[in-house]
């Protein structure tokens, strides 16, 4: 029996500190992403926008079931090679990462690929299941026992990742191929959703709701009534007969970063689902004509520059404050201001502004942690020398966390007698009819890495 998809896409930025949306979701008559992008510092809503750009195309394209695993999987690592390559152009995005969940409709079947924390349920009758696993350090302690389901729901660290998209090699997704049936109800939710609502309350919401829309609405709201701190996006997608009452679906919608970049960038408004789809992977990666033969990131270039002159120019300032001797404001507000760095050969969190100025330094050490700087991927070296500015003081302990994991990573590899060196990046892998290439590599101050990486968020 032929099927067609009913969906609805909504992303909010939640209650908590963040001052940007980093979650993207895509949703089209075949293709469904949530990227719930980490890193901090204008890198996670790059991250999410690449991945839902790599993928959108996908919408319009005509595949046989036995084509579709294969093809996400290839498409991924296109993404996550992509990713690699703009961290090591732009340092501002050194660390950036996206969990990812992604159901591409071929006939009959929905094809998944799933990294990282954030969930896909499915509705069936009266049968409300969670369809993808988390990977994350508390599923682990549930499936070895050592904790419950329930007290997983409150464990201090259950927003600590072990695989998502992070440009690191063995960042893979699980898979899966599953017949849908008219009546299906789907919900793709970042952990903005599941995090602060219970998996009782988001199925009585699937029930009850008669149009996803509705569905997709309550739970944002039900999100931000238990006072969810990070961003929330949720697709709801019914699976109808495309001959039946409830008509499908046919227009793409783009929530969160993505359609941010797409409303900024976008010259001409996309009218079918092949020209929204092909827009959006466009602008997710910084392209500003369909004939650029250089594709810009969005974050890069132009931008980090003037990012770069901005954070001089503050720092400036903040100098001639205190030197005028009328500087506390100035001086306050560099109080609030931190990075990490190195410091005695470990990495350190700094507060205030790197640099000095004669025998002044605008900055002192907060925090030194027990990550051992040369025990780092050489390229993330770089990027600690250089200094990683952080949102806040919690923002900075969570690169540091990340950082240890890497250096952790890196350990385990010379146990082995595997040199850590730099961030690999992949030759494309060409696949046949298409010229999508695949690829994947690794990440500088990963938010969250194959191997156990904290992220918050």
């Amino acid at each position: 029996m032929a099927i067609a998809l009913r969906y609805a896409a909504r992303s909010d930025l939640g209650l908590g500190p963040k001052s940007r949306n980093e979650d993207s979701g895509y949703a089209g008559p075949n293709l469904l992403v949530l990227a719930d992008g980490m890193g901090g510092h204008a890198a996670g809503d790059v991250a999410s926008s690449m991945i839902v750009g790599e993928l959108a195309p996908l919408d319009d394209e005509d595949i046989r079931a036995d084509q579709a695993i294969p093809l996400l999987e290839r498409s991924l690592r296109t993404a996550n090679a992509k990713m690699t390559k703009a961290m090591r152009e732009n340092t501002d995005l050194a660390g950036m990462g996206s969990t990812t969940i992604v159901m591409l409709r071929t006939g009959n079947k929905i094809a998944m690929a799933h990294i990282g924390d954030s969930r896909a349920f499915m509705l069936r009758g009266d049968t409300f299941t969670q369809i993808t696993k988390d990977h994350s350090f508390v599923q682990q302690l549930v499936d070895e026992g050592r904790i419950s389901k329930e007290e997983a729901g409150s464990h201090p660290q259950r927003s600590v990742v072990t695989r998502v998209m992070t440009g690191q090699p063995d960042d893979d997704p699980d898979t899966s191929l599953r017949e849908a049936k008219v009546g299906d109800r789907f919900l793709l939710c970042s952990d903005g959703l599941s995090d602060f609502v219970g998996a009782d309350v988001i199925e009585e919401i699937l029930v009850a709701a008669k149009t996803p829309e509705e569905a997709a609405d309550r739970c944002v709201e039900v999100a931000l009534k238990a006072h969810t701190r990070d961003n929330v996006t949720v697709i709801v997608a019914d699976v109808v007969d495309p001959d039946g009452d409830d008509l499908p679906t046919t227009v793409p919608q783009v929530v969160g970063a993505a359609a941010r970049r797409l409303r900024e960038k976008t010259k001409a408004i996309p009218t079918t689902p092949a020209e929204k789809a092909a827009a959006l992977s466009r602008e997710a990666l910084g392209r500003t004509d369909e004939a650029d033969a250089a594709p810009e990131l969005a974050e890069s270039s132009r931008r980090s520059r003037r990012s770069k002159a901005l954070r001089r120019a503050v720092a400036t300032l903040v100098v001639l404050g205190i030197l005028a001797g009328g500087g506390y404001a100035a001086w306050a507000w560099s109080q609030q201001q931190f990075f990490v760095g190195a410091d005695g050969g470990n990495v350190a969190i700094f507060r205030g502004v790197a640099g000095e100025i004669g025998p002044l330094a605008l900055s002192a050490v907060e925090v030194r942690s027990d990550v051992v700087v040369t025990e780092l991927p050489a390229d993330v070296q770089g990027a600690v020398d250089r200094t990683i500015p952080a949102a806040d003081l919690a923002d900075a302990q969570a690169k540091v966390d990340r950082l240890r994991v890497e250096a952790v990573r890196c350990r385990s590899l010379a146990v082995s007698g595997v040199p850590c060196g730099d961030t690999p990046l992949p030759a494309p892998t060409p696949t046949p009819g298409s010229t999508t290439p695949g690829a994947v590599p690794t990440v500088p101050v990963a938010p969250s890495p194959t191997t156990s990486t904290e992220v918050v968020g």
